[in-house]
């Protein structure tokens, strides 16, 4: 019988194998089984799916994902969690065979042994827009998915221009996703209970925007943009452009006086594309 994970199971294989969650490594673990079950839903994962989780844990969620997809490649970089992972996976009435443990930094991620379809994870809130954006850029056959993330992010990542929230992480994942908030998981399902907030965000894969040489030039505005994100573009912009950076702005047919925060990626594009003439 396939069953998951509660919560004094979780603290009693976290003081087995004496793991005491650190805020360092963003973690909290999810205690809570319908959470698990409900993150997947969301997440639409389907049997032929192969689901990349990031930072497993305990294996709350990999469980969760485990009774619908046919494989879960797991990356979790603390090596006493990662060894553990596949006996909670046996214990519990999964097969083994069907998980894939990859003891490493998510952050430097280069490769997988299969190609993932679906993303779901409970990610740690330190690092959580850096290791989104890699995934999207490193794995593109990751069509679909859903991340917890701290609310605040999960703000920034669905905001849109001219909104208190909207900053680089909103114009950056827009270049591969299209994402929404899908809502909020309370506090009380977590160990140990963090003192922020959390929230889901799901997105939905399109077509790379552009070129990987454009990504990177377009990226290079945007941190300009927002890194002074209370100047015009023309003052937040002057050190990319040198002197001409009112000139450049104009070329692309924006106004030099606007703020970075009321541009939509195409806009970034476009100041990107004269950049580089």
């Amino acid at each position: 019988m396939r069953t998951l994970l509660g919560a004094a199971e979780i603290r009693e294989i976290a003081a087995r194998i004496g793991v005491n969650p650190t805020k360092k490594l963003g973690q909290n673990f999810v205690v809570d089984a319908n959470t698990c079950r409900r993150i997947v839903k969301l997440a639409d994962v389907q049997s032929s799916d192969v689901a990349v989780e990031i930072g497993p844990g305990l294996g709350s969620l990999t469980l969760a994902l485990m009774e619908i997809a046919s494989t879960v490649v797991a990356i979790e970089i603390d090596s006493r969690l990662a060894e553990e992972l596949p006996h909670t996976v046996l214990a519990h009435g999964f097969d083994t065979a069907n998980l894939i443990v990859q003891t490493e930094d998510a952050l430097t991620t280069q490769t997988l042994p299969v190609a993932p379809t679906v993303l779901v994870a409970n990610l740690p809130y330190n690092i959580s827009v850096p290791v989104l954006l890699h995934f999207l850029a490193k794995f593109p056959t990751i069509r679909s998915g859903v991340v917890m993330v701290q609310s605040e992010v999960a703000d920034r990542l669905v905001a849109v221009p001219g909104s208190k929230s909207y900053g680089s992480p909103s114009v950056k994942a827009t270049w591969w996703a299209d994402l929404s908030g899908a809502g909020t998981v309370s506090r009380q399902v977590f160990w140990p209970i963090p003192n922020v907030d959390s929230s889901l965000v799901r997105f939905t894969r399109h077509s790379a925007a552009g070129s990987e040489k454009e990504r990177q030039v377009t990226f290079q505005v945007i941190d300009a943009a927002f890194a002074q994100r209370r100047k015009m573009l023309r003052s937040a912009l002057s050190q990319l452009f040198g002197g001409g950076a009112e000139q450049a702005i104009l070329k692309a047919g924006i106004a030099p006086t606007v703020r970075g925060e009321t541009l939509l990626l195409r806009d970034f594009m476009a100041i990107a594309n004269t950049l580089e003439q």
